[in-house]
């Protein structure tokens, strides 16, 4: 089952997940490209920010965007029509997990930064495998909060960090599954796993990282957990945004970061 969207859906938020796809999009998107003519379903779209790239590297596909939220989907219509007119996308509010699709409609399902805001993933997947065709791909790109690591060294940030992973947890969200993507994802019956880390490392010679990264995906979403967690009790105020600073320091001449991303190419089952 979905959980609550932990990052929620302000005007902020959709702003702050386009500029972190138009950042990583050559991180992330490298090697994903289907053949015009392609079916393919891109499941949880959110606002579009990963649809304008995946158009861009596979144009001529033919792509389905599902998401539950109207809002989100009011968005990616516009931010694709803007970025990619003439692409054919066909829009569909429905859940995730009972997609209203036909057996094997899909040569190709694409998931991006969805599965960690799903309280039964294992369970995701087996819904996507039903609608991919035997032998069809399912391309999956996931976080993991546990793998950032940054200098100077902060246990303030490192609580923060850990305090919105935590809070992803209580939701029914992992902001961790980067790391269970393998066995995730062979547990739902995918042959040919494959999972390659992407990781993004900035520095002070990487200016383009540190500014669309560091400070503007990051740490922001670290940021905006700020209520909860103060609500939480286990952090103070003064804890909480030393934290945050302590994160935007390492943006700063002398400061490094560093996180991974995963990425798991599989294919469905061939039936009989």
């Amino acid at each position: 089952m979905a959980v609550d969207y932990v990052h929620g859906y302000s005007d902020h938020e959709a702003r702050r997940l386009g500029d972190q796809a138009d950042t990583l999009a050559g991180l992330l998107h490298e090697g994903t490209a289907y053949p015009p003519g392609s079916r393919v379903l891109e499941a949880g779209c959110g606002v579009g920010a990963q649809t304008a790239h995946l158009l861009a590297r596979s144009p001529g596909i033919d792509l389905t965007a599902l998401d539950r939220s109207a809002v989100s989907l009011r968005r990616a219509r516009e931010r694709v029509a803007a970025a990619a007119p003439g692409a054919r996308v066909r829009w569909c509010r429905a859940d995730l997990f009972d997609p209203p699709f036909p057996d094997a409609a899909f040569d190709h399902v694409f998931v991006c930064f969805v599965l960690e805001h799903v309280a039964d993933p294992r369970g995701a997947l087996a819904a996507l495998a039903r609608v991919l065709r035997p032998g069809g791909t399912l391309t999956v790109i996931e976080g993991d909060h546990g793998s950032a690591v940054f200098h100077p060294p902060s246990p303030r940030a490192e609580a923060v960090v850990a305090a919105q992973a935590r809070l992803q947890a209580a939701a029914g969200g992992d902001a961790l599954i980067g790391r269970r993507l393998q066995p995730l994802l062979a547990g739902a019956g995918f042959a040919e796993v494959a999972v390659r880390p992407r990781t993004v490392y900035a520095d002070a010679t990487r200016p383009a990282l540190v500014n669309g990264f560091v400070r503007g995906t990051f740490t922001p979403v670290m940021a905006a957990v700020r209520e909860p967690v103060l609500a939480e009790g286990r952090l103070s105020a003064a804890e909480f945004d030393g934290g945050v600073a302590d994160l935007l320091r390492t943006a700063e001449d002398g400061g490094t970061f560093h996180y991974t991303f995963f990425k798991a190419v599989a294919r469905a089952p061939r039936r009989g």
